[in-house]
């Protein structure tokens, strides 16, 4: 420690002595091992004697009390690592909170049309939630610095109305409703436009995977067809999805059919204000690693 923060050995002992009369306790951070060297009378001959070893309690007490240049650069040292600790840990600890929150809202929703489902939907509802929930686990990787940061996939190419309107049409042939697929006041137009919406240069929905979310929960939740609104938001999720080459990974659908039929139920039964969780669970699916 004398060399570490450039002070003699008195001054050391002196602070290590007040350090253990005000703060620290003598058999916590102090350990005594046996240290055997040459004597320095008697050639040929060794000598033991106790040597004490301190622990890093001791050592940051001391440098919080030395007055050195070496104590001062230890002390911004420590506060930075400190101050660090303490925000990545109330981030981490908050965002832990934000998705216990969230998942309590989804089993609200699940809980709110728990009634109206067959069995499997409710099934497949319970097992997205369950999904969604394991996000905490991923966060304990974050905090061990671990998890992969994901940013999504960037892309400037853009779906087209027109597009759209084809796929949609191609599921009319199956459907004897004459009001299947009828379009409502150019909602789904106006709903492209919004995803592909920017601000001062740049997009407000940054990603693939954000533009995607939006776009079933906006296509869901606006009501834009008057029959068969559910059914084509799904499809158009997928050509979504399939447009930008993410409908599959490693050979697997990266939202299989009955996670999406769970998805588009749950979104159809939230209420707005809870817009951010249901979007924040489609994107946890879409960016599963």
């Amino acid at each position: 420690m004398a060399q570490l923060f450039g002070r003699d050995y008195k001054t050391i002992r002196k602070h290590i002595n007040n350090a253990l009369k005000e703060e620290l306790k003598n058999e916590v951070v102090v350990a005594k091992f046996e240290n055997t060297t040459e004597h320095g009378a008697i050639q040929g001959k060794t000598q033991t004697h106790m040597v004490e070893y301190y622990n890093l309690d001791m050592i940051i007490s001391v440098g919080y009390r030395v007055k050195s240049n070496n104590g001062v650069i230890f002390r911004k040292w420590a506060n930075k690592i400190l101050k660090e600790y303490l925000i990545k840990g109330y981030a981490v600890n908050q965002r832990r909170l934000e998705y216990l929150e969230k998942t309590i809202k989804l089993i609200d929703i699940a809980n709110r049309i728990d009634e109206k489902l067959e069995g499997n939907d409710a099934k497949e509802i319970l097992k997205v939630i369950g999904d969604y929930s394991r996000a905490l686990d991923l966060l304990d990787d974050y905090d061990h610095k671990t998890l992969k940061k994901i940013d999504g996939n960037i892309d400037e190419r853009k779906i087209e109305y027109k597009e759209c309107i084809e796929v949609i049409n191609k599921l009319r042939f199956n459907e004897e409703s004459s009001l299947f697929a009828v379009e409502r006041d150019k909602g789904l137009e106006s709903i492209i436009r919004n995803i592909y919406q920017s601000f001062d240069g740049q997009d407000i929905y940054k990603s693939i995977e954000e533009k995607g979310a939006n776009f079933l929960y906006l296509i869901v939740k606006n009501h834009v067809f008057t029959d068969g609104n559910k059914r084509i938001a799904a499809t158009l999720f997928i050509y979504f999805l399939n447009f930008y080459g993410i409908l599959y990974k490693d050979g697997e659908q990266t939202i299989d059919n009955n996670t999406l039929t769970a998805l588009t139920l749950l979104i159809a039964e939230s209420n707005p204000k809870e817009k951010e969780v249901i979007i924040d669970l489609v994107m946890n699916f879409l960016n599963n690693e």
